[in-house]
């Protein structure tokens, strides 16, 4: 299953400005970062000027490399006159994080994998079926006519295999991703090297908190659905960088029955992020928009006020009305 193509207003936005502020969400992950990285070089190829904005926090130790490149800031003496913003990885200013009130009012394109979104743009390069946000990049360099250089390539692979799971999501229509990947490897980009950056480097740390993790998780919905947390003290005791959530998700998805799983974490005395995955079945990117989350069918996230047991209770009702929904569905 192919990409759709880039559609012609994006390569005309792209040639019509001379400087670009270029966006992603905010607790980026490594298609965000991979996807911004990649653009900004493409762009500064074609003799535009790109400043990198992110909103933090560089939590994901694969990415701690990159943050040095990104400002969290609108910087001064930006030629307006011909500057434009592109927003990756999101299609709402909503998820940029506290650079959105910093912006100025420029032409707007967003290039996305998500369904949801603000319709109201000049240009919008969205495709849901689409693997990546990188595998859209890799798409709008060749659509210049253009093959990504190495150090692109292995920034575009990077971010396909984070949000494949390193392929491991891909299903029958996945032979659009296996072909652009084998692109960038024709390009220099090392599969090899990138499983390094993502899945090697861990702390001890990271293993015995994935542990505490394991240990406090509990099914519901007869084993459909596996939940736990991740509280202040744990952050305190193993430290922020000891957060290794592919994994953890990865071996809660291996659970025979499951179908979705939720990982609560009380960032603040009041305040909790919650990650959502699923196998197939559930759809969790509606479920994290119910609370002004954000991410596709089957990975997914949102930041919610409240302490683990309130945020747990809610995220289970929301829950409940999904599994009878389609409990009623199978019973058909």
């Amino acid at each position: 299953m192919s990409i759709k193509p880039v559609p012609p207003e994006l390569t005309a936005f792209i040639a019509g400005h001379d400087a670009f502020l270029v966006i992603g969400h905010k607790e980026p992950d490594g298609d965000c970062i991979g996807s911004q990285l990649a653009l900004a070089s493409f762009l500064k190829g074609l003799g535009k000027k790109s400043f990198l904005l992110s909103s933090g926090p560089f939590t994901r130790t694969e990415i701690l490399q990159y943050e040095h490149a990104f400002l969290d800031r609108v910087p001064y003496g930006i030629p307006l006159s011909k500057a434009a913003l592109i927003v990756l990885d999101c299609s709402s200013l909503s998820r940029v994080g506290r650079i959105a009130d910093q912006l100025p009012s420029l032409p707007l394109a967003f290039i996305d994998h998500h369904a949801a979104g603000e319709a109201a743009v000049d240009v919008r390069y969205i495709d849901p079926s689409a693997p990546s946000v990188t595998r859209l990049v890799q798409a709008l360099i060749e659509a210049f006519g253009a093959v990504p250089n190495r150090e692109e390539a292995e920034l575009l692979l990077f971010g396909l295999c984070t949000d494949t799971g390193f392929f491991r999501h891909l299903d029958t229509a996945g032979s659009d991703a296996l072909l652009s990947a084998a692109r960038l490897v024709e390009q220099g980009a090392s599969p090899k090297r990138i499983f390094s950056m993502i899945y090697g480097g861990k702390s001890l740390f990271t293993r015995k908190l994935m542990g505490e993790i394991l240990s406090r998780t509990e099914p519901y919905f007869d084993g459909r659905l596996l939940v736990s947390y991740v509280t202040e003290e744990d952050h305190r005791r193993y430290g922020i960088a000891s957060r290794d959530s592919d994994m953890l998700y990865q071996l809660l998805m291996t659970v025979a029955g499951v179908e979705a799983a939720v990982v609560i974490r009380q960032e603040s005395e009041n305040n909790c992020t919650v990650g959502f995955r699923s196998r197939d079945t559930v759809d969790v990117g509606s479920v994290a928009s119910q609370f002004g989350g954000g991410g596709h069918r089957l990975a997914a996230g949102l930041s919610m006020e409240g302490r683990i047991e309130e945020v747990r209770e809610r995220i289970l009702e929301a829950f409940d009305r999904v599994f009878v929904t389609l409990s009623n569905d199978e019973a058909y």
